[in-house]
């Protein structure tokens, strides 16, 4: 078995992406960011997740992760924050009296499909299957990741400074209002 994309040690943080399918831009609505941050702050409160840093991007979230609770997995918490906030994507998305989203038959047909296409699904798939864990070893590697997560939605252009844009952990390390709470190193 390879152990490329693993979580290897769990004691270390690790740095993780996870990406719609087809990199569709579902976060660009409030309704299913909310679905993230809600589920992001359960599995905080619930499973033992620590964030050190973090950024909701349209179509993925980036996140610095560790674990305060040596019985639990990290690779168990992403795999329930995944399910869990799929399905709840995928019935608000089914709920015609919620949302008014155009793209609905769009989004739910790319949903199934990339369903049909992975044999771990049953009907259907919205994150992309792999978190690409990136192990952080070093304090320089930890602020080469957190920069990265911060400059993402300047380099994309949406904002001029990291801390103008809503939903990121660059607005915790400035002191301003953030939608998660994050633990410093």
């Amino acid at each position: 078995m390879s152990n490329k994309y693993k979580f290897l040690d769990q004691g270390h943080l690790h740095f993780v992406t996870c990406t719609a399918v087809f990199w569709i831009d579902l976060f660009i609505r409030n309704e299913y960011r909310s679905i993230l941050t809600d589920s992001l702050k359960f599995c905080q409160q619930n499973k033992g997740l620590v964030i050190y840093g973090y950024c909701v991007m349209p179509s993925h979230i980036h996140l610095i992760i560790g674990r305060n609770n040596a019985d639990v997995k990290l690779e168990y918490i992403m795999r329930d924050f995944k399910r869990h906030t799929s399905k709840r994507i995928h019935e608000l998305l089914r709920d015609q009296n919620q949302v008014l989203e155009s793209r609905k038959k769009w989004i739910l047909w790319m949903m199934q499909l990339a369903g049909k296409r992975n044999s771990n699904n049953n009907e259907f798939q919205f994150w992309q299957q792999d978190n690409h864990p990136i192990e952080i070893y070093t304090s320089h590697v930890f602020h080469q990741k957190l920069n990265y997560i911060h400059e993402n939605p300047v380099v994309s252009g949406f904002v001029d400074q990291p801390e103008h844009w809503l939903y990121i952990s660059a607005r915790n390390y400035a002191n301003m209002y953030s939608f998660l709470e994050i633990e410093y190193p």
